[in-house]
């Protein structure tokens, strides 16, 4: 009887390991399924905002094809500049919303303009870069080093610059460019420029494929202050004041007496360059999408020439 007990006894024990085993198993396989389907869905909604997101392209290439048809200068109190409010995507198969801004690129200093057409460091553009520099408070010898990083010579710029002699030495090594930049981004690499320092000077440079002109009636206050010697802050604030209904009436007039002589020709009125940048946010997965729009002058063709996700 003994015996019988203690059998009965394993034989209950082992039948209990196995289904906890089980219920042990299955709660393992249900969860990984669960899992399973909600990264499926995270990355079908993630495609789904990216189409969404290109699609809008589409929507903001008409508003600035038109702009241009109806105005001759491109001014903060156009259409395009107002910030693009929350829209929602309403479809049997999707539920969200898209908002976003164009931004005018040419409102801030090309840092590819420190190169002329000849891949040669362009002397004036270098000095409106240092008083960029100056206006924002940060080291002036940074223009010199971004000069170094664009040009194709390996020889430092004097008093400041730097080449690949002393970016091979750091841990991990790189070396310069030695052409334009494709995007700002490439800023952060340069010796010198901290963290803190990238995040002032990001909201005024831009880094365009051609030499551009400064639109005077979107550039920053810094901008205008880079654009000659005696530009104040305070004299910043009041051209923007002056350009606030409407931009300038005549910014020709206005600025060819504070404007560096070498620089008559770096400012204009009108843009060619813009960023679109869409948000999509579908259940809880959003995208960001940058994207650099081309507008031609002559047939006000516009082209998405640069697209990134997540960053600029």
């Amino acid at each position: 009887m003994k015996q019988q007990t203690r059998t009965r006894g394993v034989a209950l024990i082992t039948a209990m390991l196995i289904t906890a085993l089980a219920g042990s198993v299955a709660a393992s396989l249900s969860w990984d399924n669960a899992l399973d389907v909600r990264r499926t869905m995270v990355m079908l909604y993630r495609d789904q905002a990216i189409q969404v997101a290109v699609g809008s392209e589409g929507w903001v290439r008409g508003i600035l094809r038109d702009d241009q048809a109806n105005s001759t200068s491109d001014h903060l109190d156009e259409i395009w500049a107002t910030e693009i409010p929350a829209l929602p995507i309403d479809a049997e198969a999707v539920q969200g919303e898209i908002y976003g801004q164009i931004e005018d690129l040419q409102g801030r200093f090309n840092i590819n303009n420190l190169l002329d057409a000849n891949g040669k460091i362009d002397q004036p553009a270098l000095r409106q870069f240092e008083r960029l520099l100056e206006a924002l408070g940060l080291e002036v010898r940074l223009a010199g080093v971004a000069a170094d990083w664009l040009d194709a010579d390996q020889t430092e710029s004097i008093p400041y610059g730097a080449e690949d002699p002393l970016y091979t030495a750091l841990t991990p090594a790189y070396r310069t460019a030695n052409q334009r930049m494709t995007t700002i981004t490439e800023l952060a690499a340069l010796d010198g420029m901290d963290r803190d320092s990238f995040d002032l000077l990001l909201p005024h440079v831009v880094a365009l494929p051609e030499k551009t002109a400064v639109n005077v009636n979107t550039a920053t206050a810094p901008v205008l202050q880079s654009l000659g010697d005696n530009i104040t802050l305070s004299d910043a604030e009041g051209l923007i004041a002056l350009r606030a209904d409407g931009g300038f009436a005549d910014y020709g007039g206005v600025f060819a007496p504070l404007v560096d002589p070498d620089l008559q020709q770096a400012f204009s009125e009108t843009t060619s360059y813009f960023r679109l940048k869409a948000v999509v946010q579908i259940d809880t997965v959003r995208i960001s999408l940058f994207t650099v729009l081309h507008r031609n002058a002559s047939n006000s063709d516009v082209i998405p020439i640069l697209r990134s996700l997540g960053t600029i």
